[in-house]
């Protein structure tokens, strides 16, 4: 009984993917990158709410239903799944609604559960967005994206729901989404076997493995732009020169790794596509990161 005890425990753990949530992380440092004035507390507490509570239990509830055999995001080889992970992630979906609530206030709270509901439909039976290709990558990259981005200024700018229709929160938040747009298909390159197999269509099956990096690609080129012009609008021209310095990484692997697919499709692989992951994280984050300096 105890080793069953353990092994649900280490299942738990591991399929909470808290390390996968740092390749969210840029989202959170480009909104506080935009503020004046932080309450370093908040900011804390914003950032525990979101990378250690929301992002790992949406990844625990959806491995729960989608019971993944094959490779997952951060995972290569997914232990199997226990109940004790629905519960898990429950019960960090409302230790996230009380800090939220507690320390940073209702509307945030409410973002947040927001959040966490949509999340939910991307893998419940009952509702599964995952099956559709179009809406699932919409909403996905949006929640994930905008959402995060606006709650996260709404917070921690100490100002009303209505106040965050100006272009200079729209705009940047639309940044946001774009970038998740272009990597979305890409973190779903290598399943579609297994995504076949339960009857899944993602944005990537329907785009087919070619079609993702023509895909993701055209939309990374539209985000670079996006934000040379964002930042070239706010006189950053500073910002401008990290940002195409950062970025060079990135685009360099992506195309290496889309010349190796172009060759062979068996190289959309888990293996390279979480080199693709893990290096624009990084030097995304170290972007924003210098950002904050600058500023």
């Amino acid at each position: 009984m105890q080793k069953v005890s353990q092994a649900n425990i280490k299942s738990t753990l591991v399929h909470l993917r808290i390390p996968f949530s740092i390749w969210l992380m840029p989202i959170f440092l480009f909104a506080v990158g935009n503020l004046d004035d932080l309450d370093l507390f908040k900011v804390g507490i914003i950032f525990l709410v979101w990378h250690l509570f929301v992002y790992p239990a949406s990844n625990a509830y959806n491995s729960f239903y989608d019971k993944d055999e094959g490779s997952i995001g951060g995972i290569e080889a997914p232990p199997p799944v226990h109940t004790s992970l629905l519960y898990t992630s429950l019960v960090m979906d409302l230790i996230a609604l009380v800090l939220s609530w507690f320390f940073i206030g209702t509307p945030f709270m409410l973002g947040v559960l927001i959040y966490g509901l949509v999340s939910k439909a991307y893998s419940h039976p009952s509702i599964r967005l995952k099956k559709l290709p179009l809406l699932s990558w919409f909403v996905v990259a949006n929640f994930q994206g905008a959402w995060v981005y606006l709650c996260t200024i709404l917070a921690l700018a100490n100002i009303e729901i209505s106040e965050l229709l100006q272009d200079k929160y729209l705009f940047p938040a639309f940044l946001c989404t774009l970038m998740l747009f272009a990597n979305y298909p890409l973190t779903q390159i290598y399943q579609h076997e297994e995504d076949k197999q339960r009857g899944d269509m993602t944005m990537s099956r329907l785009l087919g493995i070619k079609g993702t990096l023509f895909f993701s690609a055209g939309i990374f080129l539209v985000t670079g732009i996006g934000f040379i012009f964002y930042y070239w609008q706010n006189n950053l021209n500073l910002h401008i020169l990290f940002y195409l310095l950062c970025t060079q990484p990135i685009l360099i692997y992506f195309t290496y790794w889309s010349r190796k697919v172009f060759k062979d499709l068996d190289f959309a692989n888990y293996k390279y596509t979480m080199r693709m992951n893990i290096i624009a994280s990084f030097c995304m984050n170290l972007f924003f990161f210098i950002s904050l300096i600058l500023d």
